[in-house]
C-alpha cells in the first residue's frame, strides 16, 4: 500500500519545521495541529515508545497496513518469540522500552521484575571496614608514639642521674672536707712536753683544753712547751694557732721548727685587752706561719733571753696554708 504525499517532493524535504520557511509555505506547510505536523497528507512514521517489543518476530506476509485516522500506526498482529531469540526484523531504537535492545537476557523472576542494581550493603560495609582500619592505624601510632616518648623520658632520667652522679661536691662540702683534710686536731696542755719548770695548773677559768688544765711557769728562760706532730699531709707553709692568756702588756717567744729556730717570734699580744694581772679575762688567740715538711715535724715554743714569756697556754693546732682563722 502506498502512502500518499503531497508534500515535499523529496524525504529530504519532508521538513516538519517546513512551515517556518519561505519554500515550505509555499508547497502548503502548515503548523502542526491535532496529531500531525508538517506538510499537507505528509506521511507520519512517528511511533509511541515502546509500542513495539523486542524479541516479539514480526511476520511481514501476514501484516495488514491499517490505516485509521491520519498519523496513527498500522495494526500488526504480533507472535511471542521464543526465550532469549531476538526478532530477525530490525527494531528501531525508538521501539525498544527502557532504552537500547538488551542481549536477550530476561530478568530473573521473583526479583520484582527490576534488574539488580549495585550491592549497596556490600559497598557500605567495604567503607565502614576501611574508615575502622584507618583509626585503629592512627590510635597504634599515636600509641608507640607515646611509649617511645615515656622510653626516651626515661633513658633520659637514668642519663641524667648517672651523669650528676660524678660531679664535684658543692663550694661548701668542699670547704668542709678540705678544712676536715688540712686542719691537725688541736693539742692540749697534757699532751704537750714540757721543758724546764713549766708546769700545768688549772686554777685560771676560761681555758679551753680538757679539765680546764693550762701549762704555767713560762715566765722563765729555758722553760718550754714541745709538740711533736704526726701526720702533716704535704710539704708547705702552714699556720700555727696558739690559745693563752695574757694581761697587761703584750708578750712574745722563740718558736723552733724541727730544730732549727724560725725567722720572727711567736706573737702573743694582749688582744682581749685585759688589765694587768687578769689572767681570766686575758684568753686569747694568736699565730704565725711556720714551713713544715710531710709527715712528722716538731715544734717548741720556749722562753728565751729577751723574750716576753707572761702567758698561760693551753691549746695549739695547725692548718695548712696561710690563713688567719
Amino acid at each position: 500500500m502506498t502512502p500518499g504525499n503531497n508534500g515535499a517532493s523529496t524525504p529530504e524535504d519532508d521538513d516538519p519545521f517546513g512551515y517556518l520557511y519561505a519554500d515550505g509555505q509555499a508547497n502548503g506547510a502548515q503548523p502542526p495541529s491535532g496529531g500531525g505536523y508538517g506538510y499537507p497528507n505528509s506521511v507520519n512514521r512517528v511511533r509511541a515508545v515502546g509500542e513495539r517489543q523486542y524479541g516479539q518476530p514480526q511476520q511481514p506476509q501476514q501484516q495488514t497496513a491499517q490505516y485509521g485516522q491520519y498519523g496513527q500506526p498500522p495494526t500488526v498482529p504480533q507472535q511471542q518469540g521464543g526465550y532469549g531469540q531476538p526478532n530477525a526484523h530490525y527494531g528501531a531504537p525508538e521501539n525498544f522500552g527502557g532504552g537500547g535492545p538488551s542481549t536477550g537476557r530476561q530478568p530473573a523472576q521473583g526479583g520484582g521484575g527490576r534488574s539488580r542494581g549495585p550491592n549497596t550493603k556490600g559497598l557500605l560495609i567495604g567503607a565502614v571496614a576501611v574508615v575502622a582500619a584507618v583509626v585503629i592505624g592512627i590510635v597504634v601510632v599515636m600509641t608507640n608514639g607515646d611509649s617511645d616518648k615515656k622510653d626516651d623520658n626515661k633513658a633520659g632520667g637514668q642519663t641524667s642521674s648517672s651523669a650528676s652522679a660524678p660531679q664535684s661536691p658543692s663550694p661548701s662540702a668542699s670547704a668542709s672536707g678540705d678544712e676536715s683534710k688540712d686542719e691537725l686536731p688541736p693539742v692540749d696542755a697534757k699532751a704537750l712536753n714540757l721543758g724546764g719548770s713549766a708546769a700545768l695548773a688549772s686554777d685560771v677559768k676560761g681555758a679551753q683544753a680538757a679539765g680546764g688544765t693550762y701549762v704555767g711557769n713560762l715566765n722563765q728562760v729555758g722553760n718550754s712547751v714541745t709538740w711533736t706532730v704526726n701526720g702533716v699531709p704535704s710539704d708547705g707553709d702552714y699556720t700555727l694557732f696558739a690559745h693563752y692568756s695574757t694581761p697587761g702588756e703584750d708578750q712574745e717567744m722563740t718558736l723552733t721548727v724541727n730544730g732549727k729556730t724560725f725567722g720572727s717570734k711567736f706573737p702573743l699580744k694582749n688582744y682581749s685587752h685585759a688589765p694587768a694581772g687578769d689572767f681570766v679575762k686575758g684568753w686569747t688567740t694568736s699565730y704565725t706561719y711556720p714551713t713544715l715538711t710531710k709527715g712528722t715535724n716538731t715544734l717548741t715554743i720556749s722562753c728565751q733571753d729577751g723574750d716576753k714569756c707572761n702567758v698561760l697556754l693551753d691549746q695549739l693546732w695547725l692548718k695548712k696554708g696561710q690563713v688567719k682563722k
